[in-house]
């Protein structure tokens, strides 16, 4: 097969993995990996069950490359906000809105399944046990530090103020917002009175 040609097929196969991975974030983060079925991640990626067995063995290889992706792009998100540009207030500002946003939303449904479900596969148990909610807070202590020098932020024990404003974040991805309503990107601000007041 020509260069070319090969290339093309590889993309096209990337396409399609990419494809069934977000049917499945979506079903993972609704149903939960026992509630789960490769028949429900066709049907949400408009392919043949037999299509989907094609790109993966199971839908626990799925599960597992989701975990593994969610844990990468919640690093990268974490690692990344103190590099956003703006004050300390328009760094969390930012960082809150990403939180928010419906598809990491999803990631962290998807990683709460990991968390709490029994039979998990090796490869998401693996990646969850490399992660630590604790890193989130030690890297945004320094920024509300900074924030509360300059004036942004309320006084007071950094620590406890930071487990305090992402419980409540945390809280609310758990909501099912579009149901009741509401978008919670827009009451950011509100939130960020936590911090501020």
């Amino acid at each position: 097969m020509p260069r070319i040609a090969r290339a093309q097929a590889d993309q096209a196969i990337d396409e399609r993995k990419d494809q069934i991975k977000k049917a499945a974030l979506k079903i993972f983060a609704e149903k939960g990996l026992s509630g789960t079925k490769m028949s429900m991640i066709a049907e949400e990626a408009g392919i043949s069950q037999g299509l989907s067995y094609r790109y993966f063995n199971s839908k626990d290889e799925i599960f597992g490359l989701l975990v593994e992706e969610a844990i990468e792009e919640s690093r990268s998100a974490i690692e990344n906000i103190g590099k956003l540009p703006g004050s300390p207030l328009e760094q969390l500002r930012a960082f809150t809105l990403h939180l928010l946003d419906e598809e990491h939303k999803q990631y962290f449904l998807l990683v709460q399944q990991a968390l709490t479900s029994e039979g998990v596969p090796g490869k998401a148990r693996e990646a969850i046990e490399r992660y630590s909610p604790q890193d989130t807070i030690e890297r945004v202590i320094p920024i509300f530090v900074r924030g509360q020098q300059e004036g942004q932020f309320a006084e007071g024990d950094a620590y406890k103020r930071l487990i305090l404003f992402l419980s409540v974040v945390n809280g609310l991805m758990l909501q099912d917002a579009k149901m009741i309503g509401m978008d919670w990107t827009q009451e950011v601000d509100r939130l960020l009175n936590i911090l501020t007041k």
